[in-house]
Formats: structure tokens, C-alpha cells, sequence
């Protein structure tokens, strides 16, 4: 058996729920380097910032749109959290955040044959990048992970660009491509990683310009699994209530799941809007929709996995394939060679 040598995952990636309105927000455990929010109580954009780009920099995962600066919403990553403005929703709003730590405003990468800026966390398996795109086909571009990545992705940041977010997984290939901003299916396309699988040090970049326009500036986030804190794979859903278990090797914190052969919506669940089983509570990277309530969503986060509790199209349509990412909150067995214990 495998064993973790993450036994607090909570150090890497952590979810917190908080009110809008100008605040020092802390609890984090640390100073998170990507922090994806979205208000739960009404039809707001999704927002991503990262130190990369700098805190005031705001990416929309729902929306195909360019990088805008707002330094009332995010003003800076804190050594517990982050500080907001009074452009943080509002006092009355309910968000949850999702916060990952990588290392710090980022360095020079040169391994590919365009440099990146790179804030990687080889330890947790991830990494936050920017490039310069050449237009070059089959242009690489360093990742820092030193392991491949099992998922990626890319988006066109320049003023006045309207390009999705092109999602790679190892599950479905670097033949195959999907956006995040987009619940369509993945479709067969060379022209994004140009066929080529990412390697330790890089992925590949096509000539399609949602991912290298010469002179347009990109964002990409990278992971690659770590035993008992990450988990990147498929699975066919059976559409019944005792439905298809995923074994992840921890008690999740988060998962990510998209149907790959239809259009159904990307699907977010996690633990603290549901601290307990059934976890019902979604939200749709792909939309802006407020927190969706109800029996659609049903899942079990389990001590070594998930196990689905309903025959629908986001997470378990019958004979559906899907991809996911996961996140630990306890591994299932710790460094030291024994069941792990909450902390």
C-alpha cells in the first residue's frame, strides 16, 4: 500500500465559508497563492486571483472573458488568508472560497521553449504560471511540477480577448480538450496541447490561439496527483441511488466532476457547504447560478472515496463517462504507516 506524506492536507488546499464586505479574512492556514470565490446566494460571476498575476487581477471562471483589475475585491494574500474591499460582494453576502498554496509571486522558468513565471509547489503538485504566447506550434512551456500534470488550465488573459478556458485531463488525452467556461462536451482537437502528452517539465501548446496567440499573455494552473491528498481520474456512472464509488485513497474535501460525452455542467461539491453526508450542495464553474440545493447533487464523501447517491446527468448519468479532481481532507493512511486521523 501507498502511503501519504501529506498528513495535513489543509496545509496545501482549504475551503472557507465568509461574508462579503471589506474584511481580514483569516482561518485560510495559510497564505493561499490561488483563491477562487463565489458568492452562494446569487447569480455572481465566479472570481479567481492568484499571486502570479498579483491579488487585484480577477479571472472569471464562468465567462470566456479578459483579465480585469479590481483592487476593492482582493487586495492582498495574508499569511492566514487574504484582505478584501468594499467591492467584496457585500456585508450581507454568503461565499465560499476555495485556497491552494503554491510558492509565492512566482520565478523564471525556462525549460520550455517559451519562458514562463512559475509558482510551483512540488510537494502538493501544483503550480501557477503566465506565458507569452509566440504562435509557434508545438511551442512548450515549462510547468515546474517536476512530475506530469493531470490536469491543466489555460487562459487568454490580453485586454479584449473572448477565449474559453481549455481544460486538459489526463483521463480523456492531449488529443481531447474541454472548457471550464463551457458545459460542452470534451471533442476531439489537436490544435490546443497539439497531441502531446505533458511531460515532468512541460506541456505543449498547439496553434489554436485560445492557447498561443502570438504576443496575448496566459495564465495556466497545473496539478498532478499526490497519494492521499490528490486524485485525477474517470468513472461511468450507473444512473441509480446505490450508485458508481470512486476510490480517491482519502475522505474528499472537494471534487470537481465533469460528464465528458454530453453537457451536462462542470460540478463543484466540498465539505464545509455540506459538513455532512449527503453532500448536495453544487455549484457550476460553468454558471453563475447561486448554491443549488437539493437530491440532484447527492454524494457521499466517504473515508477513501465518494460514492454517488443519484442517477443524474452531472454526476452520474447511466453509462455517462466523467472526469474529476478531488481533494483530501483526511488520507485514508498517513506517512507513519497508519489510518490517518482528522486534524
Amino acid at each position: 500500500m501507498a502511503y501519504t506524506t501529506i498528513n495535513k492536507p489543509s496545509d496545501y488546499f482549504n475551503t472557507i465559508l465568509t461574508a462579503g464586505g471589506s474584511q481580514s479574512i483569516t482561518s485560510v492556514g495559510f497564505q493561499p497563492d490561488l483563491v477562487w470565490n463565489k458568492r452562494r446566494d446569487d447569480t455572481s460571476d465566479h472570481h479567481i486571483n492568484d499571486a502570479v498575476r498579483g491579488a487585484t487581477k480577477i479571472l472569471f471562471p464562468n465567462q470566456n472573458i479578459a483579465e480585469q483589475t479590481n483592487a476593492n475585491f482582493i487586495s492582498s494574500f495574508d499569511s492566514d488568508g487574504f484582505t478584501t474591499g468594499s467591492g467584496y460582494w457585500n456585508s450581507g453576502a454568503s461565499i465560499v472560497a476555495w485556497n491552494w498554496l503554491a510558492n509565492g509571486t512566482g520565478v523564471s522558468n525556462t525549460d520550455g521553449s517559451i519562458t514562463s513565471t512559475v509558482s510551483a509547489n512540488t510537494t502538493s503538485g501544483f503550480s501557477i504560471g503566465t506565458y507569452t504566447a509566440n504562435g509557434t506550434t508545438g511551442a512548450t512551456i515549462g510547468h515546474g511540477l517536476s512530475q506530469k500534470p493531470n490536469f491543466i488550465l489555460v487562459k487568454n488573459r490580453t485586454s479584449g480577448s473572448t477565449n474559453n478556458w481549455a481544460v486538459y485531463h489526463s483521463s480523456t488525452g492531449a488529443s481531447n480538450v474541454g472548457t471550464l467556461d463551457n458545459p460542452q462536451t470534451f471533442f476531439s482537437n489537436t490544435t490546443y496541447w497539439n497531441g502531446s502528452e505533458p511531460t515532468s517539465s512541460v506541456f505543449t501548446i498547439g496553434s489554436s490561439g485560445i492557447v498561443n496567440t502570438s504576443g496575448n499573455d496566459y495564465l495556466f494552473y497545473c496539478f498532478a496527483e499526490k497519494t492521499g491528498y490528490s486524485k485525477f481520474g474517470s468513472y461511468t456512472g450507473n444512473g441509480s441511488s446505490d450508485g458508481t464509488f470512486v476510490y480517491t485513497g482519502f475522505k474528499p474535501a472537494f471534487i470537481l466532476v465533469k460528464q465528458t460525452n454530453s453537457t451536462a455542467s462542470w460540478t463543484i461539491l466540498d465539505n464545509k457547504r455540506d459538513s455532512f453526508n449527503v453532500t448536495e450542495k453544487r455549484l457550476f464553474p460553468d454558471s453563475n447560478d447561486a448554491d443549488t440545493v437539493g437530491a440532484n447533487g447527492n454524494t457521499d464523501f466517504l473515508s477513501n472515496g465518494v460514492k454517488m447517491r443519484i442517477g443524474h446527468a452531472n454526476i452520474n448519468a447511466s453509462g455517462s463517462t466523467y472526469i474529476y479532481m478531488a481533494f483530501a481532507e483526511v488520507p485514508l493512511v498517513g506517512s507513519n504507516d497508519v489510518t490517518a486521523k482528522a486534524r
